[in-house]
């Protein structure tokens, strides 16, 4: 048919081969392909046709580089409507990963055989996104409404296996793929089956409270999300209405979609996490080291995280404490973690098992001679990390990699305490290790090219995502969290509550409230930094003074049961405190501040425009290699709403001249000190040029 999908005469089969690497997406030339294939088709003297794909997979979707841009015929929605329409029987063969567009497509089909191991799915919801080629309406068909609710609101790919078992596939099979499609189709044929089509099949009428039980699902785990909720309307619309109503509809909300600018701001994620593993400079040929075997010096909640990541990946761990009691105090955390992975279900017995048996424990540095990577997760003391390696620097082998997950200090004072400083870097953590997805790569001056790529690889390989960081304090992410909490304290002691900061950004979309979160971390750790620190060092009192006081009462956060909040003991349920509120109004007085009511828009601008202002500090420094890359550590480290893409893709569509004359606006009410603005900011705004723009010049 063209130079993608060829189309040949086999017998009594006409026989469709799309072939359009890596992943056979659906782009213009595919679709073109595949129409023309059942046309021809029709008009020649075979019985049925078998859609099958060349390479790793069938169809893995939508060509995502054709979002945005005009509709190029033929389009999807009238492509499969007439495959569907053949009164040849079409049989689709899938192998690999069929999503989105790809299992649309293969929707339309009448019948669908699977390669054992084949996964399908709808990863649309993730994108802003739902299924705008009619799989809101063949599904429900085909498998029911809980089921296509469950499959287009999660977004998962499932088994081929258990697709069968839902309807949506009608024959699996282990080995030659297309050798046995034939072989099935030919027996359709002989059997004198006839096409079945989804969209002539009724769906199967069930309980409205599906729908109401979908939607407090959505509300809480997909909060502000609007995909969701126009997915669950497609799919009420399949069961009260006509095929053709239905697929009219779904066509209308995902129009809708595409335009949404959450949408937009999802799909940017979509391209910087995979752009967030490029490295400039950096060739895709850089040499990378063997890693077989890890050692971890630290066993306490961050150490022992970061030991299961390792070992839930396959890889051996050598954990290394002070002495006996602190290692059975940091393997008892692990056994407890991997405990409630199984109560959970996320693991199974026998794979935790495994796991747990990865992961040794010691007490001496000797048992560290001959791994390949070491990684310090001790408490932020810089003298102490220094002495860790040194001490690593005599013990461990020619080659191997020094890691610390510090958060804070600079890698490149850690690396002179060795005489290897290009085997050193910093691979920051996020806690709970074995499960926050995020790993800031901090690439010190003398980091070698070969260690930082063979680390980007490891990451993968342990499923996180990585972002290469230059050495300032805080790197990316918590050097961008100061200003943002800087603020959040200040709305409060300037006329806030810890509720109405909390509840302003949790509004907004964050996972939680600043406020919140400090409870979470511990107040004390704060309070114990600036201690270490002249007084002229410490910053403005108004912005940690309340917390000092909470501190200095035994008020620690969650874990002493009173912070800004008080916790229940069982359930560690939150509830606002009114003495809290009488501290806070009293330090006030103390600093001279006379409180006013401030309103959510005030917080919010504030709280985020700090992070957003240096953000492009962190860009014209080098710190951070592109804006893409500081959105995924915010959206994977921090709590940032997905469907706002970040603090730097939130930026760019407000438009950073707004931006930037909101900084304008605090720095005249609240002074220089905490509100001048970054320079690239300025420099940007007065070329008229947005951060999408300076990415592409940079």
């Amino acid at each position: 048919m063209n130079d993608v999908v060829n189309y040949v005469i086999d017998g009594n089969l006409a026989v469709v081969t799309v072939n359009n690497p890596p992943v056979n997406a659906l782009s213009q030339a595919v679709r073109q392909g595949l129409l023309e294939a059942i046309r021809a088709a029709a008009q020649d003297d075979c019985k049925a046709v078998v859609i099958h794909c060349d390479g790793r997979t069938f169809i893995a979707g939508a060509d995502i580089t054709e979002f945005g841009k005009p509709h190029a015929e033929p389009l999807l929605p009238d492509l499969l409507n007439e495959i569907e329409a053949s009164d040849k029987i079409v049989v689709a063969a899938l192998h690999g990963t069929a999503l989105g567009g790809g299992f649309e497509t293969a929707l339309s089909c009448h019948y669908r055989i699977a390669l054992e191991g084949a996964k399908v799915g709808f990863p649309e919801v993730k994108l802003g996104l739902l299924p705008g080629a009619g799989g809101t309406q063949r599904v429900p068909r085909l498998a029911g409404v809980e089921a296509a609710l469950d499959l287009m609101l999660n977004g998962a790919p499932v088994a081929a296996e258990s697709a069968a078992n839902l309807g949506l596939i009608d024959r699996v099979v282990d080995d030659s793929l297309l050798d046995e499609a034939k072989r099935y189709a030919r027996e359709l044929v002989e059997s004198g089956a006839r096409p079945r089509r989804a969209s002539e099949l009724q769906v199967a009428q069930a309980d409205a409270t599906i729908f109401d039980a979908a939607a407090a699902v959505v509300a809480k785990k997909a909060r502000g999300q609007t995909a969701p909720p126009r997915i669950i309307e497609c799919v009420r619309t399949a069961m009260a209405t006509s095929f053709a109503d239905g697929q009219k509809r779904e066509r209308e909300l995902f129009t809708e979609s595409m335009k949404d600018p959450q949408s937009a701001a999802m799909r940017h994620l979509f391209f910087a996490e995979r752009e967030a593993a490029k490295l400039a400079g950096l060739s895709k040929d850089t040499p990378k080291r063997e890693i077989n075997s890890i050692g971890i010096i630290g066993g306490g909640t961050m150490g022992g995280g970061i030991a299961m990541s390792f070992a839930n990946a396959g890889i051996p761990v050598h954990m290394v404490e002070i002495n006996d009691e602190a290692l059975a105090r940091g393997l008892s955390i692990i056994d407890g973690n991997y405990a409630g992975s199984v109560k959970r279900g996320k693991l199974s017995e026998e794979r935790a098992t495994q796991c747990r048996g990865l992961i040794t424990g010691h007490t001496n540095y000797a048992a560290l001679a001959d791994v390949d990577l070491v990684i310090e997760a001790v408490f932020e003391d810089p003298e102490l990390k220094k002495e860790i390696f040194a001490k690593l620097d005599k013990t461990c082998k020619q080659g191997a990699i020094l890691a610390t997950n510090t958060s804070y200090q600079d890698v490149n004072e850690i690396a002179k305490a060795t005489n290897r400083r290009s085997d050193v870097l910093g691979m920051h953590f996020f806690s709970p290790a074995h499960i926050m997805k995020l790993l800031e790569v901090v690439r010190a001056e003398k980091t070698a090219d070969e260690v930082l790529a063979t680390v980007m690889a490891l990451a993968k390989r342990i499923r996180k995502v990585a972002v290469v960081s230059g050495v300032c304090y805080g790197f990316i992410g918590n050097r961008m969290l100061q200003g943002y909490f800087r603020e959040a304290q200040l709305c409060l002691v300037e006329g806030g509550t810890p509720e109405s900061v909390d509840a302003a950004m949790v509004g907004w979309g964050m996972a939680m409230g600043p406020i919140s979160v400090a409870d979470l971390a511990g107040l004390d750790v704060g309070y114990k930094a600036r201690q270490a620190l002249p007084e002229d060092e410490r910053g403005d009192p108004a912005a940690y003074r309340v917390a000092d006081v909470l501190v200095e009462a035994g008020r620690l956060g969650q874990k002493s049961g009173k912070g800004f909040y008080i916790y229940d003991p069982e359930t560690r349920k939150q509830s606002p405190d009114a003495e809290v509120h009488e501290i806070v109004e009293r330090e006030a007085a103390a600093l001279g501040i006379a409180r006013r009511a401030i309103d959510a828009e005030e917080i919010v601008d504030r709280l985020i425009y700090a992070l957003v202002n240096e953000g492009f500090r962190i860009l014209e420094e080098g710190i951070a290699q592109r804006p893409g890359d500081i959105d995924v550590v915010y959206i994977y480290g921090y709590g940032f709403p997905v469907w706002r893409g970040g603090p730097m893709h939130y930026a760019d569509a407000v438009g950073l001249d707004r931006v930037l004359a909101r900084i304008n606006e605090f720095r005249e009410r609240f002074g220089e000190h905490h509100w001048t603005p970054a320079p690239l900011l300025e420099k940007l705004v007065g070329e008229g040029r947005g951060l999408a723009d300076w990415a592409e010049r940079a």
